[in-house]
């Protein structure tokens, strides 16, 4: 067994020792290089880490394992990863049985910069309030982003940011075409069910539905927006008035004014987009 190790910011190598041995042989990589065809990819780091190398892994078809070793770690919390001690064990079984599996990722093609290639992603996208969260985070110090810099960028963007028009159309596979054209504060698509460090923007969301999750927000208040936070750290958002929640196979999104768009914690693009899935993209190694 060969195994390419991807270390994201700021994790010491050591670590590999736990996932090596007689049976597998580890193979080093440096950040931004392709990664190198193996049997296997163990990524130490978080959403973001994963994210730069969705492409590759993703062509390459290998299994990928996720040790939760980033500031948010929501992409291996909703795969039953939640410790360096539920990776090992993954590991273990894998490397005893060969079994892995394999879950959908979204795409985002940007629209209005054609420049700019087509980004794939794993676990939640969005423009809008999040996404002014989630820049906010990303300029704090990473050890105060693992402890609640989302939330910290969420109340920060709340006291500043506007509601803009939103456009969005959306295709469902059970049902009609959904059409909303209305000032809104945000829309998330959700390949999993959280974000932020454990907010759960979409909890009924599921890798193998071939379905994105949509949670759109309209204007409320301040008071409001931080009470409408508190419920989503436990997925009890869904059903307020200012939300509305539906799965989508594709969707277009346009807003009056271009707003930023971020991928698993990371800048992709501008609005205008278009987000779709990608069926069984990745195969993963998991409980």
């Amino acid at each position: 067994m060969r195994a390419v190790a991807i270390l994201g910011p700021g994790v010491s190598p050591e670590y590999l020792a736990l996932f090596s041995g007689p049976a597998c042989q580890i193979i080093g990589h440096k950040r931004g290089e392709t990664v190198p065809s193996a049997d296997a990819a163990i990524i130490l780091g978080g959403d973001g880490t994963v994210h730069h190398y969705l492409r590759d892994l993703s062509r390459l078809k290998i299994p990928v394992l996720m040790v939760p070793r980033g500031s948010g770690n929501d992409f291996a919390r909703a795969l039953g990863l939640r410790t360096e001690a539920d990776a090992l064990a993954a590991w273990n079984r894998f490397l005893a049985t060969g079994r892995s599996r394999e879950i959908d990722l979204g795409i985002i093609a940007p629209l209005g910069d054609l420049s700019v290639s087509p980004r794939l992603f794993c676990n939640v996208a969005g423009a809008g309030l999040d996404s002014e969260a989630n820049r906010r985070a990303n300029a704090m110090p990473r050890w105060l982003r693992g402890r609640g810099g989302y939330v910290l960028g969420a109340l920060a963007a709340i006291r500043s940011f506007s509601a803009t028009r939103f456009v969005i159309e959306a295709q469902q596979v059970s049902s009609p075409d959904r059409h909303i054209d209305e000032p809104g504060l945000m829309v998330a698509f959700a390949n999993g069910p959280s974000y932020g460090g454990g907010l759960r923007i979409a909890p009924a969301a599921d890798f193998t539905d071939a379905q994105l999750d949509v949670c759109f927000v309209r204007p409320a208040g301040r008071v409001r927006l931080v009470r409408l936070l508190r419920k989503v750290s436990s997925g009890r958002h869904l059903g307020l008035p200012e939300v509305e929640y539906f799965k989508a196979a594709r969707l277009r999104v346009e807003t009056e004014t271009p707003l930023a768009v971020y991928a698993d914690g990371e800048f992709v693009c501008r609005t205008p987009i278009e987000v779709s899935v990608v069926p069984g993209a990745l195969r993963v190694i998991a409980p």
